[in-house]
């Protein structure tokens, strides 16, 4: 019965001591490191840990994979010319959108 109980006690104590790698507290942690991550100016530590997150993490996979693209096309597209009252009006409308105001 002793065994019994210090099995339990070892297998109910090994996932506390394991990070975890997927879950809506993980991944915002993660999509918060992102854009540093993408720019390649973390630690490797840190690297590793946003790989084996993606790597478990179907939606940030495809959200670190559309992040990509968007920067990819805007280091290598022009800005367009806006004229003072488009760019207010996109600002008005980015931040209707956002709820920030």
């Amino acid at each position: 019965m002793a065994r019994e109980n210090t099995s339990k006690r070892q297998r109910s104590s090994a996932p506390a001591q394991r990070k975890p790698t997927h879950g809506k507290a993980h991944c915002l942690r993660v999509l918060r490191q992102l854009s540093a991550y993408i720019d390649d100016e973390l630690s490797g530590d840190i690297c590793d840990e946003i790989r084996r997150h993606l790597g478990a993490c179907p939606n940030c996979e495809t959200f670190v994979t559309s992040l990509r693209q968007t920067v990819s096309l805007c280091r290598h597209n022009p800005s367009p010319t806006l004229s003072a009252a488009s760019r207010a009006v996109m600002r008005k409308k980015i931040l209707e959108t956002t709820g920030t105001r």
